[in-house]
């Protein structure tokens, strides 16, 4: 297996990837363990994403989680110091309301929770937010196709980019938000077809999630490629282990041990050297 490269990895990192042909990797996570994991494992992205509502907290879509929980969560992620680029999702109501909002809470997950960029997303109504972002120093990562904080205007968690005009739109959004300045940008659950035209199109790198292999990396969320949860995955998701077997198992079976008394052994217990009754007199 290749070694993960050692550097830190920047905006910049992404950018020269994809000028030189190789993929870019991410993962969503949402803690330390993970991140350290990640980090390790040779990541070139973590996403502390608002899915963390969906597979943290168990509601049915993301838009309940707040801009306090994503500083938290991004902060928990920073620690492990990862080798990866840090970048904060902005949740839904966090940069809706007014531009100066919207510069605010990005500026605090990188203040308070030490992002290192932010995503958001949506396409051209959102245009005036991102240039205040980039203007307030703030790298920003762009999401387009399937926005799941749209869920409700979309009907629902479905492909988009089947029609003309909507792959179209899709398209035109990604030039015109590579011409603002962002880094990269998310392809959500869009025709590969149409991946990888915006792909060979931009200059700057597109991540995939459930838009083929044409995109210059790909995103999964952690705890579903390990495996972790037996809720309904989509097709996009590999699950490359199954862990919620294996903790399923472990936790079985402590319950096993200390019902019959073999947890904890001797061994696993601190020991005083003399009779109890004599140290207590």
């Amino acid at each position: 297996m290749p070694q993960p490269d050692l550097e830190k990895n920047t905006v910049l990192t992404l950018g020269k990837k994809k000028a030189r042909g190789e993929k870019i990797t991410a993962v969503t996570a949402y803690d330390h363990p993970t991140a350290r994991l990640a980090s390790e494992a040779g990541i070139d992205l973590i996403l502390v994403g608002d899915s963390l509502g969906m597979v943290l907290q168990g509601h049915a879509n993301t838009l309940k989680v707040t801009i306090d929980e994503i500083v938290y969560h991004t902060s928990l992620v920073a620690r492990a110091e990862p080798r990866s680029l840090v970048v904060s999702d902005l949740p839904y109501g966090s940069f809706h309301v007014s531009v100066r909002q919207s510069v605010e809470n990005a500026c605090r997950c990188v203040k308070e929770g030490g992002a290192e960029a932010v995503k958001l997303e949506g396409g051209r109504k959102r245009f005036k937010v991102i240039e205040a972002l980039l203007d307030a120093e703030v790298p920003v990562l762009a999401h387009l196709g399937l926005t799941p904080q749209s869920v409700h205007a979309l009907g629902g968690f479905k492909v988009q980019g089947k029609l003309r005009e909507k792959a179209r739109e899709i398209h035109r959004d990604a030039l015109e938000l590579e011409k603002l300045g962002v880094f990269a940008v998310v392809l959500e659950s869009i025709p590969q077809e149409l991946a990888r035209k915006i792909s060979a199109d931009l200059r700057i790198p597109t991540i995939g999630i459930g838009a083929g292999s044409g995109c210059d990396g790909q995103i999964l969320v952690f705890h579903d490629l390990v495996g972790f949860t037996d809720l309904y995955m989509p097709k996009f998701v590999r699950k490359y282990a199954d862990t919620r077997s294996s903790w399923l198992s472990a936790l079985q079976r402590y319950v096993s041990d200390v019902q019959d008394g073999s947890f904890p052994s001797a061994a696993e217990s601190y020991h005083l050297g003399q009779d109890i009754d004599e140290f207590l007199k």
